[in-house]
């Protein structure tokens, strides 16, 4: 009986229970008391069932997240290991090769490059060895050997005095010093570089040059080991200088190439930038004044000597073209490949009414200005005796 009472009350509940739900239609009513029973198991059980479905499937989640998340662990860890664990080569090598590095080439590229000559073992090791001992990678062309450790070949790739085939064109240098220097760095024939100076510079120079090399090597490093033959090299030396002329605003035409003159004459002249514009002023001076330059380093240029190599029957010698203590004017050309200091005074001249100068001291460059004869002579004459003394 107490069964009954209490099995009629839990039917009465889940009834109530659903009827809550507001169903669409009533439910149909259980036919016995077993019927309400089983109802009741089979709800249970059904409930018991979507819990426990939810947790496996929140388990399997869980699980299969932290799987992956192990696998990708393992997985970096293991490539990291890769990265750190690799030995670099203990050196010193062994064998000898020849290895260029170009002008801009970014550490990632050369260390490749090195990997895949068989010089160091890893990229990542040689760029940590650059990064290390703040390293500058130069241009050139470096003897290097098989399997050498990463710390040995950045020493060697960062000392400029290694580097072949590095052409250094210097302020001041005439063009004969220039192929000379190149065709030692190149290692082609000096003949050949003279072949091209003297054929008129036909699809090199530009118009205003006339065909004359002389003041349009840019100076700076050029790599002409990569650059392979005679006419990229000296085409490379001309382009650059064409692009300074533009940057300093040289304008084009005959006015580029006498400024190239100008500035050529101030850079032989004296050795200090603090004067270039006032030797400008000076031969520009002079010629205003239809003077004689008078300047000994265009005599000597003419005759393919340095100034300190006059006589004085080559002072006298009118047949140089280049004899400004003779010829009025500029001469024909440049006379050595000036800088920028020197181009940019040239274009710019200071003011004033020299007429004269004097280097008087030789060591430090320091060179006095005077406007007429007299004062010319007294300096000169200081300078005379202050050497006397000297020696």
């Amino acid at each position: 009986m107490v069964e009954d009472l209490n099995d009629w009350f839990d039917d009465t509940t889940d009834q109530t229970s659903e009827s809550s739900v507001a169903p669409s239609e009533p439910p149909t009513p259980p036919k016995s008391r077993r019927e309400m029973r089983r109802r009741r198991r089979s709800h249970r059980r059904h409930t018991a069932t979507a819990v426990i479905v939810s947790v496996v499937i929140v388990s399997l989640v869980a699980a299969l997240m932290t799987f992956g998340y192990v696998r990708l662990k393992r997985w970096s860890d293991s490539r990291n290991a890769d990265n750190t664990q690799v030995v670099d080569y203990p050196g010193p090598g062994s064998g000898s090769l020849a290895f260029t590095v170009s002008s801009g080439e970014g550490v990632s590229q050369v260390g490749a490059r090195l990997v895949k000559a068989g010089v160091v073992k890893s990229a990542a090791l040689f760029a940590s060895a650059v990064a290390a001992n703040s390293s500058t990678l130069y241009p050139g062309t470096f003897t290097l050997r098989y399997r050498m450790s990463s710390t040995d070949v950045v020493k060697i790739l960062s000392d400029q005095s290694k580097a072949a085939g590095i052409l250094e064109v210097r302020s001041g240098e005439r063009v004969s010093d220039v192929i000379e220097a190149a065709a030692k760095q190149s290692g082609i024939a000096i003949g050949k570089f003279r072949d091209v100076i003297n054929a008129g510079g036909a699809g090199i120079l530009p118009a205003e040059a006339q065909g004359k090399y002389e003041g349009w090597f840019a100076p700076g490093s050029y790599n002409v080991t990569s650059l392979k033959s005679v006419d990229a090299i000296i085409k490379a030396m001309v382009d650059r200088r064409v692009a300074q002329l533009d940057t300093l605003g040289v304008p084009t035409g005959a006015e580029r190439e006498r400024v190239l003159t100008l500035a050529s004459i101030a850079e032989s002249e004296v050795n200090s930038t603090e004067y270039y514009g006032k030797v400008t002023r000076v031969i520009l001076n002079r010629i205003a004044k239809n003077m004689p330059l008078g300047m000994d380093t265009t005599v000597a240029y003419g005759l393919g000597i340095k100034a300190d190599a006059l006589t004085d029957a080559m002072l006298n010698d009118a047949s140089n073209q280049y004899n400004t203590r003779i010829h009025k004017g500029l001469p024909p050309s440049p006379i050595s490949n000036p800088g920028d200091n020197a181009i940019s005074a040239a274009v710019h001249p200071e003011s004033g009414d020299w007429l004269y100068f004097v280097t008087t001291n030789m060591k430090t460059g320091e060179t006095k200005f005077a406007t007429t004869e007299d004062q010319f002579w007294k300096v000169r004459q200081e300078y005379k005796n202050s050497n006397d003394n000297a020696n």
